[in-house]
């Protein structure tokens, strides 16, 4: 066993351990098993179709291009620095984040953690070294038990269900402090860094800012943290949804990610030239994700739902326009220092899986520095005024995506072709459920 896992058992007086990784859609799946038990070296074994499960839990008929036909199982081991605890849990639990081999050494290249660190080990060949700082936003509604009825907003402190339009508001925050207090409180025990916690423009829409730091650092704690909401609205009888598009009428609920690079040597951020001006590199670094958001929108944007988010008539982002200050476009410059200099990808929903999602963003401005793209030139307008360059759903995202050699080459084929597997599937049987909207118009009218 690592020594520094076991010595964080002893420390916490560990009984139990949870092994887990993040599937495709981020979800945490893995084993639980008594602390005694818990072999680093041995290594544990889960099935490979375990990221070609989707999201209702079924298979794709077929995965012969993405797996070996034999079901052949995958090995798991532990990465050291992800030990965490588990502050919810009722006896002394511990968490372990892994990565995936097969059994000859090999790493499952479709795994979502592979695939980020692939990208980060891209960046490093050139000495480059990549700072991100993930924006999540969430929504707390109201328990429902019946998926037909749509979501309530929650009651608060007040004993009211909050209206909405309550953007940075104290007092809606302050609606559900037992509930925040918690959050922090798990958070904190889980070294998960919030910046800060602000009420979004939906009811009960709240966003939380992780501090910048490590890409794969802060995909783990981004892909934590929804658990640890999750976990901390349940203790006061209330949901925390990461959902793109709960409300119909109401905004949706993005991961905006701030990102940066850093030369390795110097540890001078490159988007910035000596006298403080914005470098070439800046430049091409948006130019990239201006060519290649499109193609990697499924990465961004991976549910049906996640596309009722992408709408002119909403706050999220209809095209690859960038400005400064410019919160209508999909790429935003912040106002900052020279050394601070970054761009906000705005495309994302809170529904994506932080490890694709960052590792989307980050090989999108990779290609463009390498390939030495230059952007259009910045808007200072509304965005949503322009036409749309996005993929308006997920069938069309999946399209563009297959058809991108460039991203292929950069995120891996096998896992290109695993998701877009499991991703097709859930289409699919999405378009066989009739909502009661075609019911009200199409029933007797047509």
């Amino acid at each position: 066993m690592s020594s520094e896992i076991h010595q964080f058992f002893k420390e916490h007086r560990t009984s139990e351990v949870e092994a887990i990784i993040p599937d495709m859609a981020g979800i945490a799946r893995g084993k639980i098993m008594p602390a005694e038990k818990f072999a680093v070296d041995a290594g544990l074994r889960l099935p490979e179709s375990i990221f070609l499960q989707t999201v209702t839990g079924d298979y794709p008929l077929n995965t012969d291009a993405a797996m070996s036909p034999a079901e052949i199982d995958i090995v798991l081991k532990a990465d050291p620095r992800t030990v965490r605890v588990v502050p919810w849990a009722a006896e002394p639990t511990a968490q372990v984040i892994h990565d995936c081999f097969y059994s000859d050494g090999r790493r499952v290249t479709m795994a979502p953690r592979h695939v980020l660190r692939h990208v980060l080990e891209l960046y490093e060949a050139r000495g480059w070294q990549p700072v991100v700082a993930p924006e999540l936003e969430f929504y707390l509604v109201e328990p429902n038990i019946d998926a037909d009825y749509p979501l309530k907003p929650p009651v608060g402190r007040s004993g009211r269900a909050e209206p909405g339009r309550q953007s940075y508001s104290i007092a809606a925050v302050n609606e559900f402090d037992p509930l925040f207090d918690d959050i922090y409180a798990f958070c904190e025990a889980q070294d998960i860094e919030i910046d800060t916690l602000i009420h979004e423009d939906g009811p009960a829409q709240m966003e939380i800012n992780l501090l910048h730091g490590n890409a794969i650092d802060l995909a783990d704690q981004a892909f934590l943290f929804k658990r640890t909401a999750r976990e901390a609205a349940l203790r006061h009888k209330i949901y925390a949804t990461f959902m793109a598009k709960p409300y119909a009428k109401e905004p949706g609920s993005a991961m905006h990610i701030h990102q940066s690079i850093l030369d390795t040597k110097t540890g001078q951020n490159i988007f910035s030239e000596a006298d403080g001006t914005p470098s070439r590199l800046f430049f091409s670094h948006i130019a990239g994700l201006q060519k290649y958001l499109p193609a990697a929108m499924a990465l961004f944007a991976p549910n049906v739902n996640s596309y009722r988010r992408i709408s002119r008539l909403q706050t999220a982002p209809i095209n690859v326009q960038w400005g400064y200050d410019n919160r209508t476009a999909g790429l935003r410059v912040p106002v900052s220092a020279p050394q601070a200099r970054r761009v906000e990808n705005r495309v994302g929903g809170a529904d994506a899986n932080p490890y694709l999602a960052i590792a989307a963003s980050l090989a999108c401005g990779y290609l463009g520095m390498v390939e030495n793209l230059q952007p259009s030139d910045p808007i200072t307008g509304s965005a949503h005024d322009l036409p749309f360059s996005l993929p308006r759903s997920l069938d069309e995202a999946l399209r563009q995506m297959r058809g991108c050699p460039q991203l292929i080459a950069i995120l891996g084929e096998p896992f290109v072709e695993a998701f877009a597997i499991v991703k097709e599937s859930e289409y699919e049987v999405f378009l066989q459920v009739i909502s009661s909207w075609e019911r009200e118009h199409l029933l007797l009218n047509v």
